[in-house]
């Protein structure tokens, strides 16, 4: 066996559709899994990319140099890069679970690709809000085909911390939008009217260098599997595992049923999964009311109640978004060891225990700037491993069949549900300037959380360690959840 070979626990029998899964479970963490997550987890810093430009050049767009765009064509821009993200993931979603992940992360990538260029050669309102619609519905179809196919492929031991880590580069994309934006924008490299051009395809080189990447990924054998395509899986296993492939003469059907389509997701929901899927909700909405509202108003806040210089409050970012993607990467492993219940319910909770007191500091005027910098850096390093846990809960506790369409379903409800409420309560708080309304609205945002950490707590499903299989055996009662899967 050559040194870049997975070593197993014990020697492999013939590949089943019962073998496959608990072999992959098995396989030791190799520089194959790190160059799998590296072609597929970039999705998250894309997204971070794609959301910090459009913070930072609107003020670009806005002058005779960009677009001329007013504050009003800006928001409906942004609404209309969220409405394309949010029909992309459904669709996408759908075919994912249908033609499988491969086919789908990479049309999803090449479609962000063409999109993003094109951004930054439009030349009116209209062509500008297109390009950004189509950049969305990429960037939403990547998070349903790339989520699934992560936890399909990674380890069961290893698949929370894997997950909220790769999560949490969603904050490296926003640092580098932010360090593109300041850069084109500064009138050093290009003029104003070219710069902010530019600075759209900024995310050209990694979506390219990725592209290249993901020629190398396999199909999910699990997907293989569900659709009875087991001599496949048993090659791709083979691959992970760095042996020779020997093909099975009797083809072996799949024990999976064949159940997929939007109906079906939604049926299997609000039925068999009805409890599991209220705990997933609740999640994903409170994580997605929290951000939205609470995060996406910090400068605001800082403007309005500090005086902060507009030219410098995007360095109050840095130390914040540090905590962000440092949050999920440090508190991830004791996800898969202290466990799911613990932890997400945990994270949920404390974060807004602290929020609270963050806002309530705030309200009797005892922060200055610096200081207020330094307890949403506190706050955001809880509720970025709290807000990576929700989405892994979407992607890890449904069938494998129907798993992207969960994962669209969720991210899209909750999106909706308290993505755009949030921000329009939050800019009208701000606007108002009363620092009791604002403790108010923090008030709001932390019981969402907190109470989204007891349901978790109390109803969550113990899902560390396990496999997939396990979590979503049709004839598995949810008080069994709490087991350990037999070895």
């Amino acid at each position: 066996m050559s040194a870049n070979s997975i070593l197993l626990r014990e020697e492999p029998t013939a590949p089943d559709s019962l073998t496959i899964p608990r072999r992959m479970d098995a396989l030791t963490w190799s520089r194959w899994h790190l160059r799998f997550v590296l072609a597929l987890g970039i999705t998250w810093l894309l997204d971070g990319l794609e959301g910090s430009l459009g913070g930072s050049l609107a003020g670009a767009l806005k002058s005779h140099q960009g677009l001329s765009l007013s504050d009003a064509q800006l928001g409906l821009s942004s609404s209309i890069y969220l409405a394309g993200a949010v029909l992309g993931s459904i669709v996408l979603g759908v075919l994912a679970d249908r033609f499988g992940r491969r086919k789908i992360f990479f049309w999803t990538l090449i479609g962000y690709l063409a999109a993003t260029t094109a951004t930054g050669m439009a030349w009116n309102l209209a062509s500008f809000t297109a390009c950004r619609f189509f950049t969305g519905a990429g960037i939403g179809g990547e998070y349903a085909a790339v989520n699934s196919a992560i936890d399909e492929l990674i380890p069961a031991r290893l698949r929370g911390r894997v997950d909220l880590a790769i999560n949490g580069t969603f904050w490296i994309g926003i640092v580098i939008g932010s360090l593109v934006s300041s850069t084109f924008l500064s009138g050093r490299l290009f003029p104003l009217a070219l710069g902010w051009r530019v600075a759209y395809l900024s995310g050209l080189p990694i979506g390219l260098l990725v592209l290249i990447l993901r020629r190398n990924v396999p199909e999910s054998p699990r997907w293989l599997l569900a659709r009875g395509r087991v001599n496949e899986a048993a090659q791709v296993l083979s691959r992970m595992e760095g042996r020779e492939y020997m093909p099975s003469l009797i083809p072996i059907p799949s024990i999976l049923r064949n159940r997929e389509g939007l109906i079906e997701t939604i049926r299997l929901l609000i039925g068999r999964y009805r409890r599991r899927a209220a705990v997933t909700m609740c999640l994903m909405t409170a994580q997605a009311l929290f951000y939205n509202s609470v995060f996406f108003s910090l400068t605001l806040v800082l403007l309005r109640y500090y005086g902060a210089s507009a030219s410098r409050v995007g360095y109050a970012f840095l130390p914040i978004a540090l905590a962000n993607f440092l949050g999920p990467l440090l508190l991830g492993r004791f996800f898969d060891t202290v466990g799911r219940r613990t932890m997400t319910g945990g994270t949920f909770m404390l974060s807004g225990l602290l929020l609270l007191l963050a806002g309530w500091l705030f309200w009797l005027g005892r922060l200055n700037a610096s200081t207020q910098i330094a307890c949403w850096t506190v706050v955001f390093f809880v509720a970025s491993a709290s807000a990576s846990a929700a989405y892994l809960s979407a992607s890890e506790l449904f069938p494998q069949e129907v798993r992207a369409s969960a994962i669209a379903l969720f991210y899209t409800a909750g999106t909706l549900l308290g993505g755009i409420a949030g921000p329009f309560l939050f800019g009208r708080i701000i606007g108002s300037g009363s620092r009791s309304l604002l403790f108010f609205g923090y008030g709001l945002g932390a019981v969402a959380m907190i109470a989204a950490g007891t349901v978790q707590a109390i109803w969550g499903v113990a899902a560390e360690g396990r496999s997939l299989e396990s979590l979503q055996r049709d004839d598995m009662s949810e008080d069994g959840s709490r087991l350990a899967e037999a070895s």
